[in-house]
């Protein structure tokens, strides 16, 4: 029998869950700097000339979400090992949470204000 393997359970299972959730970021962000190959063709279809489409934005945000992933599952490395630590240990410890977590959240929220404009502006420029 583990000590403690409820804990210790748990703890992996948010593991998980955080690499899930990263995996995902990551594929959004290959989504989205793939999104000028959409932008392009629909452009094509629309049978003019379509002026005002810029796709650099994109390739960099898209670029930036795949960093935040790359972040997000060295971040829940390092806080899964610091959690299991805490488990093994006699002791007990206050929980807490990090300045990585918050300041990765203020990033995906600045970055998803910025698509909500970025994406408004090319639909405008496609019709």
């Amino acid at each position: 029998m583990i000590p403690r393997f409820s804990e210790h359970s748990a703890n992996e299972r948010t593991y998980l869950a955080w690499v899930r959730t990263a995996i995902s970021v990551m594929a959004f962000g290959f989504l989205l700097e793939r999104f000028d190959i959409f932008l392009l063709f629909t452009s094509r279809a629309a049978e003019r000339a379509v002026s005002g489409l810029h796709t650099l934005a994109s390739q960099w945000l898209g670029l930036g979400l795949l960093l935040v992933g790359a972040l997000m599952i060295v971040g829940a490395t390092l806080r899964f090992y610091r959690n299991r630590k805490a488990i093994e240990a006699a002791d007990t410890s206050i929980y807490g949470d990090s300045w990585l977590a918050r300041a990765m959240a203020v990033s995906l929220v600045l970055m998803a204000v910025f698509l909500v404009g970025y994406v408004a502006r090319q639909i405008a420029a496609l019709s």
